[in-house]
């Protein structure tokens, strides 16, 4: 009988260790390759927003993004790609409403923010879209530009947010888009790569903020660690 306990013991010690090993691998961040016509990024996906990070790791495993553009382009702000519609799109075709047949619920986390390299999904507006849902393909790259004190304290009064000093700081030497937390899902950053944000962001653009010339995309998810060679 004393036996037989300590087998039930035992096996409860292993099930609670394969537990805890299964969500450690789940809680651990996924790497992606950007590669573009300006150059190339490495960029972390966060696993505080698994819906829309394992949405965005099935579409790049099924290379959805490989040769779509970055569409939309503003300089001090961010560059947007991701519409299926633009990988064959013809010259001064006007482009940003194509997506999948789905959204992605908002998954807003207040330590993830709008520095400079962030990465986060596209959506329709306020209006129409209350619940703040994400596009399900179209995503944004934050270029931004530095904020005063002064600045942020009107973004926090008029969209009813609170900055946090640690974002403040960031926000103050780094830059980003301040104005857009909490009401974008954000769900990744560029670790490497950063100026190949401010080349596209500044590309030469027409009326509709798409670049004259095409930036295509090609994005590839990273083995564990591989992305440290690029670091």
């Amino acid at each position: 009988m004393r036996n037989f306990f300590y087998l039930c013991f035992l096996a409860f010690l292993i099930s609670c260790s394969a537990s805890k090993n299964a969500n450690t691998k789940s809680s651990q961040n996924e790497y992606v390759k950007i590669e573009t016509d300006s150059g190339t990024m490495i960029a972390k996906l966060y696993s505080k927003t698994p819906l829309t990070t394992n949405n965005f790791v099935k579409l790049v495993k099924k290379h959805f993004y490989d040769g779509l553009l970055f569409h939309r382009v503003e300089k001090g702000f961010m560059i947007q790609g991701g519409d299926p519609d633009s990988r064959h799109a013809k010259a001064e075709q006007i482009l940003g409403n194509g997506s999948l047949k789905y959204t992605i619920p908002a998954e807003f986390d207040s330590s993830l923010f709008h520095e400079k390299g962030a990465m986060a999904m596209a959506r329709e507006t306020n209006d129409i879209n209350p619940k703040k849902a994400s596009s399900s393909t179209q995503f944004y790259i934050v270029e931004g530009r530095t904020f005063t004190d002064v600045e942020m304290n009107r973004i926090e009064e008029q969209f009813h947010i609170k900055i946090p000093e640690n974002h403040r700081e960031i926000y103050k030497t780094i830059g980003g888009a301040p104005f857009l937390d909490m009401n974008y899902t954000v769900f990744g950053q560029v670790i490497s790569g950063l100026d190949v944000i401010d080349k596209i962001a500044h590309a030469a653009k027409d009326r509709n903020d798409r670049p004259l010339h095409d930036i295509k995309m090609k994005i590839t998810l990273l083995k564990r660690n591989e992305y440290r060679k690029y670091l």
